[in-house]
């Protein structure tokens, strides 16, 4: 199967779980949005957190959020904020966990500090092991946001793409696409092979954003495939982020954006 069959599969059945949550969760608390649901899985040790909490601690800084998957799937896309560390020596692949050492190291031995965790969603047993292994060692603050990574994208959340990431998509991905946020002058001065520029001035405040929509009917975006990996770089974070996120919200549903320089980015997509 191409690689954009399998990723066309892959986000149907994403946001079909999110639409089946959504209903799960009004039935019990009508008066919801599917922002606010949370799996609501029964003898659960640890609290879940739904969308809407986790947009609020990310943009409070009131809780340290990790990303518990592996390190090379956290590299090619992961949730703007949240943080990464080793996995636990000696577990096999199918029972992977982070190090809660390392956990300790970066937290620097605080026990009480609110903690967040996230994996690949509601199938996915990563979270729950590390946070069982989290209380064991003495934490008291621990949560989960279960829904996980495939449903924040599935409700129009962006996502961040490390070095190694970008090396990774650029050498096994050809459907991927490159937007290039910068002016266009700054495009045309140069820019990543096979890169498309779709610049951050060119958007237009409420609905109405301008250049995307332009980007829909001329080829720029893949609309045949919405589910396409699309990588957005720019001048500066800002600029990557606000076209990441205007993409997004016209349904494309893999949108990442570079944290980092033009030149950053073309080193670490130079084959």
């Amino acid at each position: 199967m191409r690689n954009r069959e399998v990723h066309a599969v892959h986000w149907r059945l994403t946001i079909l779980l999110a639409l089946v949550m959504f209903a799960v969760t009004v039935r019990a608390q009508s008066s919801a949005t599917i922002h606010q649901a949370t799996l609501m899985e029964p003898d659960q040790k640890t609290r879940e957190v739904s969308t809407e909490e986790l947009q609020r601690i990310l943009g409070e800084g009131t809780a340290v959020v990790f990303d518990v998957r592996p390190p090379h799937e956290f590299a090619v896309s992961h949730i703007p904020g949240a943080m990464n560390v080793s996995p636990k020596p000696g577990v096999s692949m199918s029972l992977y966990i982070s190090d809660v050492a390392e956990i300790g190291r970066v937290l620097k031995g605080d026990k009480g500090r609110a903690i967040v965790l996230y994996c690949n969603g509601p199938f996915c047993g990563k979270s729950k092991r590390v946070a069982t292994e989290l209380l064991d060692a003495g934490y008291t603050n621990v949560r989960r946001y279960q829904l996980g990574i495939p449903v924040w994208r599935a409700l129009g959340g962006v996502t961040q793409v490390e070095p190694a990431g970008i090396r990774h998509i650029v050498a096994s991905d050809r459907t991927a696409v490159l937007i290039d946020a910068r002016e266009v002058a700054e495009f045309k001065a140069g820019s990543v092979t096979n890169a498309r520029s779709l610049p951050r001035s060119g958007l237009k405040p409420g609905k109405d954003v301008g250049e995307v929509k332009a980007a829909k009917d001329d080829g720029r975006l893949p609309m045949e495939d919405h589910n396409t990996r699309i990588l957005v770089f720019g001048a500066t974070t800002d600029q990557a982020h606000a076209v990441a996120e205007a993409i997004a919200k016209e349904a494309f549903h893999n949108v990442s954006f570079f944290d980092g320089s033009v030149d950053q980015f073309k080193a670490a997509a130079r084959p």
